[in-house]
């Protein structure tokens, strides 16, 4: 069952929505979703993971998703702003939720890289991340695709399906699909903030990835040298649907050799 908690953000008050799911443990992962994406539309995935693993989650719709506060519909995102949520938002719904101290972040898509850049703006405040999918930089097959998102949203039944998952689906999809097809977008490129993560990370992506390829994680590989990579076979853009026996694994095995290296 999801609340709603205010939280100030850049002069605004923001309502998000917010739920606790999975054991009371005093470690933490907070899920963030992916462009398209909100609390509900991740579906019992992140509890799944966290009885798994054995630890509590934070799952939330963004500003603009699910339940949270809308985007006004002559609001237009910009450019930075993935920055702008992993920097501002985050951390002001961290405190007013007194989130445990160094959470772990599993992030899918825009979620995986807004994970990223918190992780690289505060890099002692992570116990690891979980990119799944993420985005560094932006290739002809995303724009082609998310292109191809907005003639099915206004010319089939997909807008009455988002509207399940998000009070208002307009907000929720052209504030992704705007920025994205935006002509500045193109030059969007997060590979140096890269550079200050130094916590545990894992990278995963599916080989038949439909918005992104495989040069993602590895450019991402290449930059932080402790990443651990996993690409997965007969899998797209959304490994938590597509394999979630083989992400659940992955992301298992990898938390569980944090804490034997942390050990030590």
């Amino acid at each position: 069952m999801s609340t709603i908690v205010r939280i100030p953000v850049d002069s605004r008050a923001l309502d998000i929505e917010y739920a606790w799911i999975g054991p009371q443990t005093a470690d933490a992962m907070v899920f963030l979703h992916e462009g398209l994406g909100s609390l509900a539309m991740w579906k019992d995935y992140p509890q799944r993971l966290c009885d798994t693993i054995g630890v509590r989650g934070l799952v939330f719709s963004r500003p603009g998703y699910g339940r949270s506060t809308p985007r006004a519909a002559d609001e237009s995102w910009d450019v930075d702003f993935m920055h702008v949520q992993a920097r501002t938002l985050l951390p002001a719904l961290f405190a007013a939720l007194h989130l445990p101290t160094r959470p772990w972040l599993f992030g899918h898509s825009d979620g995986g890289s807004i994970a990223l850049l918190y992780a690289a703006s505060f890099p002692d405040a992570v116990a690891g991340v979980i990119a799944v999918a993420p985005h560094l930089f932006v290739e002809d097959v995303s724009v082609r695709n998310i292109a191809a998102a907005k003639v099915a949203y206004e010319a089939s039944d997909l807008r009455m399906r988002l509207a399940k998952y998000h009070a208002d689906p307009d907000s929720a999809f052209y504030g992704w699909n705007d920025i994205w097809l935006a002509a500045p977008f193109r030059q969007w490129n997060i590979e140096e903030e890269m550079r200050t993560i130094t916590g545990p990370l894992l990278a995963v992506q599916g080989e038949d990835d439909e918005y992104g390829t495989m040069a993602q994680i590895d450019t991402l590989a290449s930059i932080v040298p402790q990443t651990r990579l996993v690409k997965l076979a007969q899998c797209g853009h959304s490994p938590h649907r597509d394999q979630p026996e083989a992400l659940t694994r992955a992301v298992a095995d990898f938390v569980a050799d944090v804490a034997v290296d942390e050990a030590r």
